[in-house]
């Protein structure tokens, strides 16, 4: 699909009319139901949104662990709204819920960790200094006398010419490793943009690929995009996987704190300024630290089942019903945790991400008010275990329910804009399809820019439900707030990220409160909105820019989407 692009006449900038248009044809739909679609979008307002953020984030649902009592109420809460709207149940069998299994492990971590070396032992201190937790499904995790080897950033890329591990031999080891990718050079792994390769679940399928015993992350509020606050929390408490299967795993997946690593470096005699130095080159070769740990995690296991709530809107075009937008917005939190200096012990995750559920179910009801449903359906889906590793939409990825190469594209929310109008607005992902085009013309017809990832150190494209659609070769749209705020001086707007990142991320204090404002996030689910209603419409599917990493999935699924059984 070519780009979409606007047309201003004067005769349409005095009505006020949409006037984005399709390049493919004479208009995405006719004049009419343009003009409709647009005042149907004027129906996503504060209130609506602000109504569902505290349905979703109250107590009652205990903050939405999976499995929870509370995300069990949730789910129901969400199918009974889509029901009430007049949606189709969209799961298989004609059910509202998606069931997928999930395994439950809870870690009993030791206090403290021991490492020996030439100069005798150095402990290091749970919770302060490291987090640990099972990396496997067993009733016990065990790293006995394993040996510890820094691996730069432990990746593997072909694509540039890079080998951290250089064949040595590294099984039953413990790998100390970089946070993030290599950002010195541009011509790297994109520089300062992280890449798959920076997340922390990459790194530790790539140590479990070594053979390693064990895995331990270098945390840095800079290389995480997140204070350690983050990991304690996120890291704590029963952890969710879906089963296992054949592939390998390290049998402890842990953090330390940089100035645990510091201290861990110099204990074995090296300099972490200096491995760091020498990890940034492809000439890198792992070192061994002369330095051995031993550490026993007793598991207590147990089957559970959370699922993804689905709601279907069919396609008017019988040629074209059987293709359909997705949206998405992961339904669940942390549940009931650890408690803050407040006492609060409910994690309620009212912007994470209880403001992507409510954009998205405010979406879903503009859906449902235009006077003819769009050519193509769409999907509705509340995913769960997002923050537990994306699990929820992995397993739609792994068991969708249309074919992929009929999926036309995924729209996900995470989080959401709760400070104010901005000039801009970021769409993570831009410049990799031709979804460009159609977010650029909407938002010019608010008068706003479209910018790329304005914080692409964080690697938000990889760290939400979109990735997961992406790998099926699905063309993704993930919006996330502008910077540029109308009435603040010049760097206000990543300040009040920051400032949440810092204190509310991933904490209890993740709630709604009385300065919230809605402006923004209304204006961005009307971009979102539309951006679907024009895809469901248009003649012609969207497509992976020539080259993106994820173009030859998408080949692949389109070539074999005659095949595809449910």
């Amino acid at each position: 699909m070519k780009a979409i692009v606007i047309i201003f006449t004067g005769l349409l900038l005095i009505a006020c009319e949409p006037s984005y248009q399709s390049a493919t044809r004479e208009s995405v739909a006719d004049r009419s139901n343009l003009v409709v679609a647009e005042q149907v979008a004027g129906n996503i307002d504060a209130e609506l949104l602000r109504e569902q953020v505290v349905r979703i984030s109250a107590d009652q649902f205990e903050g939405r662990a999976p499995a929870s009592p509370g995300d069990i109420a949730a789910r129901a809460y969400l199918a009974q709204q889509l029901e009430q709207m007049g949606y189709k149940p969209g799961a298989p069998g004609g059910n509202w819920q998606q069931p997928f299994d999930l395994v439950g492990i809870q870690s009993r971590v030791p206090e403290t960790w021991v490492f020996t070396g030439g100069k005798g032992n150095l402990t290091l201190h749970y919770w302060d200094q490291y987090i640990a937790s099972s990396g496997v499904q067993s009733p016990t995790s065990v790293i006995e006398k394993a040996e510890v080897v820094f691996v730069g950033y432990g990746i593997v890329a072909p694509e540039y010419q890079w080998d951290d591990y250089k064949g040595m031999d590294l099984r039953g080891k413990v790998l100390l490793m970089l946070n993030n990718d290599p950002e010195q050079d541009p011509q790297l792994f994109q520089g300062k943009t992280r890449l798959r390769y920076g997340r922390w679940d990459y790194k530790y399928e790539s140590a479990a690929a070594q053979g390693a015993a064990g895995a331990i992350i270098i945390h840095t509020t800079a290389s995480a995009g997140y204070p350690f606050q983050v990991v304690q929390s996120s890291w704590s408490g029963e952890e969710f996987q879906l089963p296992a299967g054949a592939e390998p795993h390290v049998q402890v997946a842990a953090w330390v704190t940089e100035d645990a690593a510091r201290q861990l470096t110099r204990f074995a005699g090296q300099d972490l300024d200096a491995l760091i130095s020498a990890a940034q080159k492809r000439e890198f070769h792992p070192v061994a630290l002369g330095v051995t740990t031993s550490l026993d995690l007793p598991n207590t296991i147990r089957q559970v089942t959370s699922a993804n709530v689905l709601g279907i809107l069919p396609g008017s075009d019988p040629a074209l019903a059987d293709e359909v937008v997705v949206y998405t917005a992961h339904h669940d939190h942390f549940g009931i945790g650890k408690p803050d200096a407040d006492g609060d012990d409910i994690y309620n995750g009212a912007l994470d991400n209880g403001a992507g559920v409510a954009q998205v179910m405010a979406i879903a009801s503009a859906f449902k008010a235009l006077p003819q449903t769009p050519r193509r359906s769409v999907l509705i889906a509340f995913v769960g275990a997002e923050e537990q590793g994306l699990l929820g939409s992995k397993y739609y990825a792994d068991h969708p329910t249309f074919a992929p190469g009929k999926i036309a594209a995924n729209i996900n929310f995470d989080g959401g804009n709760i400070w104010g109008k901005t000039r801009d607005l970021t769409f993570i992902g831009y410049g990799k399809s031709t979804i460009d085009g159609i977010v650029d013309a909407i938002a010019a017809q608010q008068g706003r820019m479209v910018k790329p990832d304005q914080m692409s150190d964080r690697g938000y494209f990889y760290r939400s439900d979109q990735y997961n659609f992406a790998r099926l070769g699905v063309p993704a749209l993930y919006l996330k707030a502008g910077t540029d705020y109308i009435g603040r001086p010049n760097g206000w707007g990543k300040q009040q990220v920051e400032y949440f990142e810092a204190h509310h991320y991933h904490q209890p204090s993740d709630e709604l409160t009385a300065d919230w404002n809605f402006d923004g996030m209304v204006e961005d689910a009307r971009v979102g909105f539309l951006a679907g209603w024009t895809i469901a419409n248009d003649d012609e599917l969207p497509a992976w820019n020539p080259g993106d990493e994820f173009e030859a999935a998408r080949l692949e699924a389109l070539s074999t989407v005659e095949n595809w059984k449910p």
